[in-house]
């Protein structure tokens, strides 16, 4: 027997950014292999996107991204900062042609990636932290049957299971609700229609936390919030009743 399931998640993302001159970073990442092998899918990159673009000429995105294509998106991003590229009516226009190695260019790690070199990194290239949090509702088909001994097994294992890790991202989890809850809050001072404030809050997404060093992007989905601001009624914060909304 299946049913279907709904429930709002959160999910945390850690990610080290190295930010500098290519030229400089190649010369600073030798003989550590996952930074080479990064900016060397940046260099392949950047020929492939200059590859007979010739300065004035104007592409359209889909010429210059795939699917999840993080390397060309951030050095995209890279060439439009630094004002070699310019958007116009959904193309881009190539202004001038960089030099690469003067390129300033953003090297993004998931931190797992890192653990045998993240030492090493932090003294080489003094890198930056980025956290990505994002609150989405989900919906599964939940398969009913189930073997008895295996649900056990793992009910036995999570009741053991408290880790550093896990109070680090509860940390994470805290911050970014938290960050959340204000924004809603501050938005209902404002706002007296729910689906008003829910179109302004998503205008803003991803709300940014950010110090010297780190970053936390925090993101979520319409019916994520929705979820939201019924939490935030229970708690006593706000009132929600049909489309008002007050605090």
């Amino acid at each position: 027997m299946n049913r279907t399931r709904e429930e709002t998640t959160s999910e945390i993302q850690h990610y080290i950014v190295i930010r500098g001159k290519y030229g400089e970073l190649v010369e600073k990442s030798s003989g550590i292999p996952v930074v080479e092998d990064e900016l060397e899918e940046i260099k392949v990159a950047f020929e492939e996107i200059l590859e007979d673009w010739e300065s004035g000429e104007s592409r359209d995105l889909s010429e210059l991204f795939g699917d999840s294509d993080l390397t060309r998106l951030l050095l995209i991003t890279a060439m439009m900062e630094e004002g070699f590229l310019e958007e116009e009516d959904g193309r881009l226009v190539l202004l001038e042609r960089p030099v690469l190695e003067e390129l300033t260019v953003e090297l993004r790690f998931p931190i797992e990636v890192l653990e045998d070199e993240l030492k090493r990194i932090d003294e080489v290239f003094n890198p930056g932290m980025v956290t990505e949090f994002t609150l989405e509702k989900r919906y599964y088909v939940e398969v009913m049957e189930v073997e008895r001994e295996l649900v056990e097994n793992a009910l036995e294992i999570a009741e053991e299971y408290a880790t550093e890790e896990s109070l680090v991202e509860a940390m994470f989890q805290g911050i970014a609700r938290a960050t959340l809850a204000e924004a809603v809050l501050q938005l209902a001072e404002k706002y007296r229609k729910k689906n008003e404030l829910i179109e302004a809050l998503m205008s803003m997404e991803p709300l940014v936390i950010e110090t010297e060093r780190e970053r936390i992007n925090i993101y979520f989905d319409e019916d994520a919030v929705e979820d939201f601001l019924r939490e935030l009624q229970t708690l006593g914060y706000l009132k929600v009743k049909g489309n008002r909304i007050w605090v």
